[in-house]
């Protein structure tokens, strides 16, 4: 019994620990051919290097926070777009999962499938039995200029909004 229990915590532990989240001032990560919603690889390295773009992440597409969250960008993702903004949400859901939600709430953003946690260790995100932790990152011309390690989503698009001054 004691080594079932030492195997189910090392193994619960191995899935949580990954590097440090990207700090303010960090490069962003060099990242190609993460597949997209439409089952397409997408180019973050060429993405990231001019402009502003959020990634966030959320634990699993299609459940009431994660739709919250979602859905308030979506309703001012006019605002967003104007300023210049590109955003990805993030889970590790696969894409036929990920289609499935964008469609549902017709959300005018990529999702990515970082079924394989690629994108989320790449940016130090935390995953727990397969789901990611719900943070943000934005990125200005290449660089890390704010993070929320601990996104609520009640909140979360006035934080943005906020970063980029708008």
């Amino acid at each position: 019994m004691l080594k079932y229990w030492l195997l189910l915590i090392t193994f619960t532990l191995g899935n949580t620990m990954n590097a440090e989240p990207l700090s303010v001032g960090s490069p962003a990560p060099s990242l190609n051919g993460i597949l997209n919603q439409d089952n397409q690889p997408i180019n973050l390295t060429e993405k990231f290097k001019s402009g502003w773009v959020l990634v966030y992440f959320y634990p699993k597409a299609d459940t009431p926070g994660c739709t919250k969250q979602a859905c308030s960008l979506r309703d001012d993702f006019s605002i967003l777009t104007s300023k210049g903004l590109t955003v990805f949400g993030v889970s590790t859901d696969k894409p036929e999962g990920q289609k499935a939600f964008q469609d549902k709430y017709q959300l005018p953003f990529t999702l990515l499938a970082d079924h394989e946690e690629k994108v989320a260790k790449a940016f130090g995100v935390p995953t727990t039995l397969g789901y990611a932790k719900r943070m943000s990152f934005l990125i200005h011309d290449g660089k890390v200029v704010w993070n929320n390690l601990a996104v609520s989503v009640v909140d979360h698009l006035d934080q943005v909004k906020a970063a980029m001054g708008i």
